[in-house]
């Protein structure tokens, strides 16, 4: 659940700033991920730990209500939901700061059985919310069953080739592939080596994702990169803008979409999210996106 207030900038450490109107929204990355891709037309299951509390209880029925298959997900007795605390600033930026609660409480054995009762993957999309073992486990499972895996290191950490080569598309943004690499992203060339060092490590495809700059899209099969500008939109809240854009590319995946294509319907997802506020109230359906991109809105 995100705790989400806005303010005129995020304060620095030992500074008090008298915020906004407090809200409270559905969150957590894989939840988002799982919105957007239900919305813009998949069909979803999700597998995840919620604690036995209030929160946890609105976190399901949420999305149930999104029409996805909430069978996987346990109730954690032991552990609090997990929480998300948000601050908001005027220029639409954010901090966050997060207590994982019953989310580490997901196990592998929990994720071989949840994945194994389910009949069809196409596609399995994991942030690193949860605990690395459950996403290693999750990764060998689909690619036994021929599903694409598709990995968002956020929060970032630096992760094994082990992992990393069982991964058919990986999605950071620039501070996550630079804490994986250690090169900071100040320009494309820094983008080109630091997707190379990941490419040593058997990562197959590659999108790194630049905020208001775009993305840049490493297609592993004709060893091409491009550039895909953003699109052009007033910001007031960046919270799971990457969240929407994975949701949105991992249907395109699943569609058969071309990595650049599916990354084209991603963006545009992601720049119709960043004009809302919250997590999953921001993210569009289906026919938004499309209608987006058929008018062919400015590209930055």
């Amino acid at each position: 659940m995100d705790l989400v207030v806005r303010l005129p900038k995020i304060p620095r450490p030992g500074e008090t700033l008298l915020g906004g109107v407090f809200h409270t929204y559905p969150g957590g990355k894989g939840a988002n991920q799982a919105v957007a891709a239900s919305r813009l037309g998949g069909h979803v299951t999700m597998v995840g730990c919620v604690g036995e509390d209030s929160f946890g209880k609105e976190l399901i029925n949420t999305l149930s209500d999104e029409g996805i298959d909430t069978t996987h997900i346990c109730v954690q007795r032991e552990s609090s939901t997990g929480v998300a605390l948000i601050q908001v600033d005027d220029q639409a930026q954010n901090s966050i700061a997060v207590a994982s609660g019953a989310n580490y409480f997901l196990s592998s054995s929990y994720v071989e059985k949840a994945m194994q009762a389910i009949e069809k993957i196409d596609v399995v999309v994991m942030p690193l919310e949860i605990p690395l073992e459950a996403i290693y486990t999750a990764a060998l499972i689909a690619n036994r069953r021929g599903a694409k895996v598709i990995l968002n290191p956020a929060p970032a950490q630096d992760l094994a080739s082990a992992l990393l080569s069982k991964v058919d598309y990986l999605i950071p943004n620039e501070f996550e592939i630079a804490t994986m690499t250690g090169i900071q992203i100040e320009s494309t060339a820094d983008v080109l080596r630091a997707a190379q060092q990941l490419f040593s490590k058997g990562v197959k495809n590659l999108v790194v994702t630049l905020g208001d700059k775009g993305s840049v899209v490493f297609d592993g099969k004709t060893n091409e990169n491009l550039n895909i500008p953003a699109w052009k939109v007033q910001a007031v809240d960046t919270t799971a803008a990457g969240d929407c854009f994975i949701g949105a590319l991992a249907v395109g995946l699943s569609e058969g979409k071309s990595i650049i294509n599916a990354a084209e319907f991603a963006g545009a997802a992601a720049a119709i999210s960043v004009t809302r506020v919250g997590a999953q109230p921001s993210i569009p359906n289906f026919d938004e996106v499309s209608q987006f991109m058929k008018e062919g809105n400015q590209l930055l």
